[in-house]
């Protein structure tokens, strides 16, 4: 398992199914920290899905939901899923978590998501 500072989402790698997590700066793309077991490529997908972010954020303001505030995002694939919510405590840094389809829990991952979002008070 590769690691850079995870120091926030290590609890993370403990859900069934983990495949990669990281804290991504959503202005920059820039990963704050990373964690991946086997050959995920993190660094492209928090890149990616820092463009997810700003895209959502783009579209709520143009339907009028520029005051609301996006609690996570999910994206189901054929084997994975991939959750992305943004911090409360900053909502420029956002969660990033890929999980095993067949192996992991949504419901879950979304509930640690959450807890850890609460645990962050600042970044």
């Amino acid at each position: 398992m590769s690691n850079t500072k995870a120091r926030h989402i290590a609890p993370l790698t403990d859900l069934d199914g983990f495949i990669a997590a990281a804290l991504v700066d959503s202005t920059s793309g820039m990963m704050l920290e990373s964690t991946v077991k086997g050959s995920f490529p993190i660094e492209v997908a928090a890149a990616a899905n820092t463009q997810v972010v700003q895209a959502k954020l783009k579209a709520m303001k143009a339907v009028g939901l520029g005051n609301d505030r996006i609690e996570d995002i999910l994206i189901t694939l054929g084997g994975q899923y991939h959750l992305i919510r943004p911090l409360m405590a900053n909502d420029e840094v956002f969660i990033y978590l890929s999980l095993d389809r067949n192996a992991g829990n949504l419901a879950m991952a979304r509930l640690e998501m959450k807890k850890l979002d609460q645990s962050i008070d600042r970044l």
